[in-house]
């Protein structure tokens, strides 16, 4: 048999039960209801409901059939008018349960789903603030450790150990004992905590800020509800889901079922953060972060109170992570609260979701396994009045950071005092940059001035060329005549003394200073004078007589002098050819000799 896709819907009166039967036979049609119980066959398909309220045959109800779409339709009326229906979209839930097929079964369950739920919602409200303490494994407990939805399973992990590393942090979950993958969870997180990460996230938070604006789905919803204007409904790719499942009940006792609860509320939150920070466009990352911020799907946790279940968020949220920041703890916090406002069917439809992106990713379909199909069937059958009071104490709950054990005020208060120091040292360099001595301001200027006159000379240059080479005649007719004077040797600034001949030249009329000057750089001048010394200035020792020459100096005009050295003695075997440049300015010094040789 064919369980078909339906849907239903109400309005005061009427509860409508939609049916998708394509190619089946009009004849072939059979409908039973009574009460609760809701009936419908047509070859192929059959389908068998529980209804959450009573209907009744007065007459009223009324049946249809599309040919051309393949629906039927069925309008049944409600036994009390007006009452409303709640649960219609908990399509596993309305499933009738299935038998079990042993003759014995080794479990018996007394009474319906119905009366089951009733009795659950008759039992006395818990208190979700009381003091618990926290559950230790015996000896004998440990030999099969119990994780998954209610910690209803074990030995999973033992045939898909190739599967393990990629979708729990824990080594060996069969082996470890809750209060062992508690401890082991604790020490891996304080390893990775990076604080370099933190305060990164911490003083360049604009990716973050712009995040924590985007609003998801369940905010409009919410606002919906809070005026009254409408309900939450799934989508049809949703629908189908709920379908595939298999209808079941759990077998909780008090205390699992408080666990229950507050693994909701963990997976819930690494949910929120991850719509948060994508934008609501899910990724191949969704994921990792999904089972990596819960600790109920990465180390098999199983929590006793609310605060361990925000502690354990924050420090994972803290901990792996792209975007490492308190407020996306506070935004995920305050968005679980939302959902969990709104109802069993906004928690379900995040479940759905959540069941989608593991079922996508391989190998984390372990996880849908393990807790988040059964999740999704167990949520059905809750009463709205149960989550609500989970809100409610969810929202009392304060988190704080220094209860993540980080030590984030210190590291933050650290850290705004040295960026303060940062600024301070950054103000007073910019304030000594502004206020620069006026002697470098000159420099600058006499700098800026003196590349302006070089550049001036420079161009000045073609022009002056003709009275250079006039002035080069000059100078040669006076190198001629005073060729024969012979004069002492120079002394360096080590004292030896150098056989060399030195010639005497002083220019003072203005046109030829303006000449020389133009020969400082190099042009005509320079070039015919280098050509004119042939040989290399050789350098040789003279007597320690020769030592003691002195120099007479001359000065004309007080701007230019000539050092003309008191001849002292001569050597006629040979003559060099030397030119010197005098350190006064518009000085040019020549020495001029020419080499003989030795009979």
């Amino acid at each position: 048999m064919i369980t078909p896709a339906f849907e239903l819907s109400q309005d005061p009166d009427f509860l409508t039960i939609t049916i998708n039967v394509p190619y089946a036979k009009v004849s072939e049609f059979d409908v039973y209801f009574e009460e609760k119980d809701f009936k419908f066959y047509a070859k192929p398909y059959f389908l068998r409901l529980t209804l959450p309220g009573r209907i009744v045959e007065d007459g009223r109800e009324k049946a249809s059939y599309n040919v051309d779409k393949g629906i039927f339709t069925v309008r049944l009326p409600k036994e009390t008018s007006g009452q409303y229906f709640d649960g219609l979209d908990m399509l596993t839930a309305l499933l009738a349960q299935k038998k079990s097929r042993s003759a014995k079964p080794l479990v018996e369950e007394i009474g319906t789903s119905a009366e089951l739920a009733e009795e659950e919602e008759e039992e006395e409200e818990f208190d979700w603030e009381i003091e618990q303490t926290p559950y230790h494994e015996t000896a004998e407990s440990t030999l099969q450790c119990c994780y998954g939805f209610g910690n209803l399973k074990s030995g999973v992990f033992q045939r898909l150990q190739d599967e393990l590393s990629d979708v729990i942090d824990v080594k060996d979950p069969d082996l470890t004992p809750a209060d062992g993958r508690r401890q082991k969870r604790l020490e891996t997180e304080a390893a990775k905590f990076d604080p370099d990460h933190y305060l990164a996230d911490f003083f360049e938070d604009v990716v973050i800020q712009h995040v924590l604006k985007y609003k998801p789905w369940w905010v409009d919803a919410y606002a919906k509800k809070m005026a009254s204007q409408g309900r939450i409904s799934l989508s049809e790719e949703e629908r189908e889901q709920l379908r595939k499942f298999t209808n079941k009940s759990y077998l909780l006792d008090k205390r699992t079922r408080h666990q229950v609860y507050f693994s909701l509320i963990d997976i819930l939150l690494a949910y929120c953060y991850e719509i948060c920070i994508t934008e609501g466009d899910k990724n191949v990352e969704s994921s990792w972060n999904i089972r990596k911020l819960s600790a109920t799907l990465c180390w098999l946790e199983s929590f006793t109170s609310i605060p361990e279940v925000l502690v354990s968020f924050g420090r994972r949220v803290l901990c792996y992570p792209l975007y490492r920041h308190f407020r996306l703890v506070t935004r995920a916090f305050s968005d679980t609260v939302m959902i969990l406002q709104l109802g069993k069917s906004a928690v379900l439809k995040c479940l759905l979701d959540i069941h989608k992106i593991f079922r996508e990713n391989d190998p984390a379909y372990i996880l849908n396994d393990l807790y988040i199909t059964d999740y999704c069937i167990w949520i059905q059958k809750t009463k709205s009045k149960k989550l609500a009071a989970l809100a409610e104490s969810l929202q009392k709950a304060k988190l704080t950071k220094a209860h993540l054990g980080f030590e984030l005020e210190e590291l933050e208060s650290a850290a705004l005092l040295v960026q303060e120091e940062e600024s301070e040292l950054k103000a007073v360099s910019a304030v000594s940059k502004q206020q620069l001595p006026s002697s470098e301001l000159e420099t600058s200027d006499s700098e800026e001035s003196s590349s302006t006159s070089s550049s001036e000379t420079e161009s000045s240059d073609s022009d002056e060329q003709e009275s250079s080479t006039s002035e080069d005649g000059k100078i040669n007719s006076l190198q001629g005549t005073l060729q024969e004077e012979r004069t002492a040797p120079l002394i360096d600034c080590n004292g030896l003394g150098r056989d060399t001949d030195t010639l005497t030249l002083d220019v003072s009329n203005e046109k030829s200073k303006a000449s020389l000057q133009s020969t400082s750089v190099p042009g005509k001048l320079i070039e015919e004078l280098g050509k004119k010394m042939q040989t290399a200035i050789r350098l040789s020792e003279q007597p320690e007589e020769l030592a003691t020459a002195s120099y007479t100096v001359l000065q004309e005009k007080g701007a230019n002098y000539a050092v003309e050295p008191q001849r002292l003695s001569e050597d006629p075997r040979r003559k060099e050819n030397f030119l010197e440049v005098s350190p006064k300015k518009n000085l040019l010094l020549f020495v001029d000799s020419t080499n003989e040789d030795e009979d």
